[in-house]
């Protein structure tokens, strides 16, 4: 078991890829001798016994190409190659290059401590002591020398240098900056490192450079090792490309797609187009009207996604490709003109080209490598063969192209920028994973060329049918109870009653106190807030939550009866809610294997606190000491942190699959030391003095709670009594009108795109519904007098799992005098589905626990065939046919 290995996998929580892509280098760790002296041709048939597709090193060195796809994560890998030389092999001098300055300023950045991409993020030895960064800006201040410094022999150097720069240095067979002599040192920086005994020189990028003088210059620093990342191993010589003949490892774009670690790249056109229809400016201008159609809707998409499920909203882009700096320049004319979609983007529109200068040139780029922020207004950009390698944005969406190229070309060409996921990973929304291409003259070339065993594309989306020609909009739809109490947030409500309050200081109260009342879910019901108990504790916290910071005078703001509006409040909030307790409904179906739950035995556990000083001392050495040992300690903010780091390091343990079981073995570690050791320092010293042991213990009795393929089908689970319904979130052509819902549909109609209101029972005043028969059960739920309330949930309103990780969200739930219900049309073919039916039985069971819970009135659960449901028809009468009973 390699413990340093499954250390770093776990907690720089890598991909499979990237796992593999450092099981290689361990390996060749173990095979291979890193050092100076080492006989190339003996190692190169080591390597090649093992690793085939490695025919040379191609270097005067030990040199290894990983080919990794872009967006699966270069950087990160670079930095688990780096944490694990430096732990497992004691290496601590390493020598990254950049094949330009946007790359170089980079890999600055992610490989400093407190950036948002830091890159060893979570390695215990680098937060004790963090990586010096010399770069080729500070390398002659001579930080990078050891010589004559103090408290640093341990610490892992990382130089950083731009192979652009070094480059340009050496034309004219001149020597690189970095080979003269500085007085700092004594000697020239390249003559110092040259002399270390355990240099790694890792290449970023390295297709762009890799026969270059610069490169060439470097092989004199005689590394121990040289490792490059790229995601085109092949050099491009004039029409023809020379693959790389030391690549140990490749994964490529395909794999990622199919693995769903990058965008889904699709092409996008319009139905029965022809292009001989169009000249070449009129295909042109449809070409980027079409584009901003595809834009405007993704762009709707991600905040929809976004606020469904409270992630951060995304801003995306468009990217136009242009033929030359004239083109681009009339390009953006064209989109700022008043004569395009009304002169709205107009502001918002950059080009990037190598011809700009100066102060256009400096802004220009600034605005593209901030393109991510949601404060940059910048929704187009257009550029000339500029954007290369570097340019790592998640935003990206839309690519129109309007040079002219080859469809392999195009299509390779275009996407390398644009595949990262802003959320890391794909969310089940094809407008959310999905990179478009606007190709309308190319589709069928493109889609060729996709038919390819070996292409990277896979779909296509038809603007007009997948993607609307009209702008869309969110609609925000509160729940009924606000609605009530502070008034209507959107006019397609159309709601009539005067809102309970009306004076801002009295809605602010009410507003926090449905914020306060999400504190009290656990109760067994809402009804348990009118207890005078629980009403007094709830004023208490409205009142905190409104009290301003600084005082005010009196007399300046109304005095507001915080204990009325507070009641008022919750009688509105229980007349327009109903209970949904929480009920967590997960499976539990057949798996290999797992550890269980159980209760550690910690007889033989008496370990007693060493002397402070010994401690003292022990950490000091683990400070200077090689931390690759692992014996250093770091502050932790829990007890429990102490075991359950050195737990995950362990090869058979999953963190995030057993987390709350190691940290409850963990809990049950520290209240046994807390039992029979005086002070919490005392529990403290022992956890840190006698860490290895104490986490040996732990996992040696999780061996023995190893079970295989369980087979309880689900496990369920109580958490709240109630839950809060929260804002809907809607999408709507900009020119749409709400309907009534009583309004008939004919069946052919997309009706997944229409908004309804005019309801009088709903707990929404505003709803979308999937199909006609889904209206038309809302029509049944109004109509029938039986029927108090009922509404369509929400994503994470109910928690009921049928399959693992896949939820289930029933149509509707209604409540009567007497019961209440979960209801489910579906076409009467489906009736029968494995799917469906696994649905049914998880709610099923979930109506059954909620019964047991909550008492009183019974949960039922009604799966209903779509010719069924009829205007006619009542809740009683579907429930007396339909209701769902598992076999």
């Amino acid at each position: 078991m390699n413990i340093p290995l499954n250390a770093i996998s776990n907690r720089l929580s890598l991909r499979p890829p990237q796992r593999f892509a450092l099981e290689i280098l361990a390996r060749i760790c173990e095979i291979t001798p890193l050092d100076k002296e080492v006989d190339l041709a003996a190692a190169l048939e080591t390597v090649k016994a093992e690793f085939p597709t490695v025919t040379d090193f191609e270097r005067d060195f030990p040199s290894l190409c990983f080919a990794l796809a872009t967006g699966v994560g270069k950087t990160r890998l670079m930095g688990a190659f780096i944490a694990y030389l430096a732990r497992s092999e004691g290496i601590r001098h390493f020598f990254v290059l950049a094949p330009n300055l946007t790359i170089y300023n980079k890999l600055i950045a992610d490989f400093t401590p407190n950036t948002p991409k830091y890159v060893f993020k979570g390695i215990s030895e680098f937060a004790l002591s963090p990586p010096e960064i010399i770069t080729g800006d500070n390398y002659e201040s001579g930080r990078g020398v050891r010589a004559g410094q103090l408290f640093d022999e341990d610490s892992v150097h990382i130089n950083i240098f731009n192979i652009s720069k070094i480059n340009s240095e050496v034309r004219g067979d001149k020597a690189p900056r970095i080979k003269r002599l500085s007085e700092y040192i004594g000697e020239s920086y390249f003559e110092y490192l040259s002399k270390l005994d355990d240099l790694v020189l890792l290449m970023d990028e390295s297709h762009r450079y890799r026969a270059s003088a610069g490169v060439k210059a470097l092989n004199e620093l005689k590394p121990i090792l040289g490792l490059e990342l790229t995601a085109t191993p092949q050099v491009e010589k004039g029409s023809k490309s020379e693959a790389f003949k030391n690549v140990i490892y490749s994964y490529p774009l395909s794999e990622a797609l199919k693995d769903g670690f990058v965008k889904e790249p699709a092409v996008a056109t319009r139905e029965n187009f022809d292009a001989k229809n169009y000249s070449k400016e009129g295909l042109e201008t449809l070409k980027l009207e079409d584009g901003i159609h595809v834009h405007e809707e993704t762009k709707m998409q991600l905040e929809l996604y976004a606020r469904e499920n409270g992630k951060e909203i995304v801003k995306p882009f468009m990217l136009v490709v242009a033929e030359d700096t004239t083109h681009a320049s009339a390009i953006k004319a064209k989109i700022e003109d008043e004569s395009f979609f009304g002169g709205q983007y107009k502001g918002r529109v950059i080009e990037v080209h190598s011809q700009q200068k100066g102060v256009e040139k400096d802004e220009n780029v600034q605005a593209l490598l901030s393109v991510e922020d949601r404060n940059n207004p910048v929704e187009i950009v257009i550029h000339v063969n500029m954007l290369k390698e570097g340019w790592d944005v998640t935003n990206l969406y839309t690519i129109v192209p309007l040079r002219a190229a080859n469809s392999k070309t195009l299509v390779e060409q275009s996407i390398g920028r644009g595949l990262r996921l802003p959320y890391g990973k794909r969310t089940g929304v094809p407008a959310v994973d999905r990179l478009t291409i606007v190709s309308h003259d190319r589709f069928q070339e493109i889609v060729d060329e996709a038919n390819r065993p070996d292409s990277i594309i896979r779909t296509g989306v038809v603007i007009g049918r997948d993607i609307p020609l009209q702008k869309s909009k969110v609609i925000v739809a509160p729940p009924a109870v606000v609605e009530r109490l502070i008034g209507p947030a959107t006019p397609e409500s159309e709601m009539k009653q005067k809102p309970l309050f009306t004076e801002p200081e009295e809605q602010k109260v009410a507003q926090t106190t449905l914020d306060v009342l999400q504190e009290f879910e656990r109760l067994q019901s809402s009804a348990d807030l009118k207890k005078p108990e629980v009403l007094e504790k709830i004023v208490k916290r409205v009142t905190e939550a409104i009290r301003p910071v600084q005082g005010v005078l009196p007399g300046t703001v109304p005095e507001v009866d915080v204990a009325k509006v507070v009641a008022q409040t919750i009688d509105v909030r229980n007349e327009l809610s109903i209970d949904i307790p929480r009920i967590i409904v997960i499976p539990r179906g057949p798996t290999n294997s797992g550890f269980r739950p159980f209760t550690l035995d910690c007889k033989s556990i008496h370990q007693q606190p060493v002397s402070q000083e010994i401690l003292i001392q022990h950490l000091q050495s683990n400070e200077r000491f090689r931390l690759r040992s692992g014996d250093a300690v770091i502050p932790e903010s829990r007890l429990e942190d102490y075991l359950v780091r050195g737990l995950m390091d362990f090869e058979d343990i999953n963190y995030d699959e057993v987390a709350e079981l190691l940290y409850d073995l963990s809990g049950q570690m520290v209240q046994h030391l807390q039992s029979y050791l005086k002070t919490e320092e005392d529990v403290l010293n022992v956890l840190q003095a006698h860490q290895q042991s104490l986490i040996k213990h732990i996992h040696s009795q999780m061996q023995d709670h190893y079970e295989e393929d369980p087979n309880t089908e689900y496990e369920v689970k109580v958490a709240r009594g109630f839950t809060a319904l929260r804002p809907n979130n809607y999408s709507q052509l900009a020119e749409d009108k709400t309907r009534h819902f009583r309004t008939t549909v004919d069946d052919k109609i997309m009706i997944r795109g229409m908004l309804f209101n005019g309801f009088q029972k709903s707990l929404y005043s505003v709803l979308k519904f999937d199909s006609n028969p889904e209206r038309v059960m809302a029509v049944v739920l109004e109509s029938d007098p039986a029927v108090i309330k009922w509404l369509k949930p929400a994503k994470g309103d109910f928690r009921i799992y049928y399959s693992h990780d896949d939820e289930y969200i029933p149509d509707f739930v209604a409540e009567t005098e007497n019961a209440r219900y979960l209801c489910e049309p579906k076409a009467k073919n489906e009736m029968q589905d494995e799917i469906v039916l696994a649905k049914a039985r998880a709610a099923s069971l979930w109506c059954q626990r909620a019964t047991e819970h909550a008492g009183g009135k019974p949960w039922k659960y009604l799966l209903i065939p779509h010719d069924a449901i009829d205007e006619t028809k009542t809740l009683a009468g579907l429930a007396a046919t339909w209701e769902y009973f598992p076999r």
